[in-house]
């Protein structure tokens, strides 16, 4: 879905990133040690989604610029 001046429309992919993120954060500060199998899993689960957020919402954001990529890190 496109912005109203014709870019890409990252409002929704940024808000679903921003809670996986608070997501992970509570289950980080839920956890005690030591940490069992199923807590492993959730964050490892809640991780996952972060990191396809954040590869979805960088392509959105390459969207806008000339060549439609994002350039690559200098990291």
């Amino acid at each position: 879905m496109a912005s109203p001046a014709g870019g890409p429309a990252l409002e929704q992919t940024l808000s679903e990133w921003l809670k996986a993120r608070a997501e992970t954060h509570r289950h980080l500060g839920g956890a005690a040690a030591p940490v069992d199998a199923g807590w492993t899993q959730r964050l490892a689960d809640l991780l996952a989604t972060e990191q396809s957020w954040q590869v979805q919402y960088t392509e959105l954001v390459a969207l806008g610029t000339p060549e439609r990529r994002f350039p690559s890190s200098n990291r």
